[in-house]
């Protein structure tokens, strides 16, 4: 339980990330909190927390974000709000290292969300510096990937799903690159922030380098208001997961109304992970006027600040 008026900071490396990456999100939440005791505002601390995530390279964000299957494209989202009103995100982005910097910078135009092409010429014109690093931990990644779809022989032969699942992704596949060829070049997660600044000025940002294995333009929870992230005079919340599942609870909407009723913030997250099966891996951060914390069903990285 913190004070009110009290700055807090929690941030996540994804559902299913090693407990022990959590010295990234420590770090990223001390970023964080030195931008709004500076006199930042908590929209700008949670935007440098998850900045601080994408660029630490093992979070499958920005630097560390996922190739998808043709083994060439990253595809990246990203959101944030504050309950001031600013609310901004990009979905299908390429090329940029800080997908969130370009969801920031799109909370300042008439519109909440650019995805593909579009985004892309927005980010070049608010001259952002174009990146299309990616890191090893992606190309071990998708190298196992590929070979578990094209040699189901290597695959568990108990593992039936994920044999349906490359039949699959083989028949709508949609990349310009073709299957068999994507097939032979071998070479889910999100990061997340939520703060409360020392006026009740609540704030959340995430980012993702999406979901593999995946359609060409999928695009999932993360920049989604009222699903991957949301902001109201109560508090913030930031989920992370399995964003086809999170989308049909509208998650951070729905946890962030239970905690407006009265409930609890860590009982509130608890429930929200209870609307899912064991099997779905799912997450949840959270702030309120008096309350920070995080809760996840697998490991997750994962730092509270305050």
């Amino acid at each position: 339980m913190q004070e009110k008026n009290g700055v807090a900071v929690v941030t996540h490396g994804g559902s299913g990330s090693p407990k022990d990456w959590s010295d990234g999100c420590r770090a990223a939440a001390q970023r964080a909190q030195a931008r709004v005791t500076g006199g930042g505002s908590a929209l700008e601390a949670a935007v440098e927390a998850v900045v601080a995530l994408e660029d630490d390279g093992r979070y499958n964000a920005g630097s560390g974000s996922i190739l998808c299957l043709d083994g060439q494209t990253v595809e990246m989202d990203a959101g944030l709000m504050d309950n001031r009103g600013a609310l901004g995100a990009v979905a299908c982005l390429k090329g940029y290292k800080n997908p969130v910097r370009v969801a920031q910078a799109v909370a300042d135009t008439p519109h909440w969300l650019l995805a593909g092409e579009g985004a892309e010429r927005f980010a070049r014109t608010c001259g952002f510096e174009t990146y299309h690093g990616v890191s090893q931990r992606s190309r071990d990644y998708h190298a196992q990937l590929v070979k578990a779809f094209a040699d189901p022989a290597s695959a568990d032969p108990d593992d039936r799903e994920g044999a349906e699942k490359a039949d699959t992704f083989k028949r709508f596949w949609n990349y310009a690159m073709p299957w068999d060829q994507a097939m032979k070049a071998h070479g889910t997660g999100t990061v997340g922030a939520v703060v409360r600044g020392p006026d009740d000025h609540f704030a959340v940002a995430t980012s993702t380098g999406g979901s593999a294995p995946s359609l060409l333009g999928r695009v999932g929870d993360t920049p989604v208001i009222g699903c991957g992230f949301y902001a109201g005079e109560h508090g913030a919340i930031a989920a992370t997961g399995v964003g086809e599942y999170i989308v049909r609870q509208m998650l951070a909407r729905t946890v962030y109304e239970w905690v407006a009723q009265g409930t609890p913030l860590q009982q509130a997250l608890e429930r929200g992970i209870g609307l899912f099966s064991r099997d779905v891996s799912v997450g949840l951060i959270g702030v309120t006027r008096t309350e920070a914390a995080a809760s996840s069903n697998r490991n997750m990285a994962a730092h509270v600040l305050s």
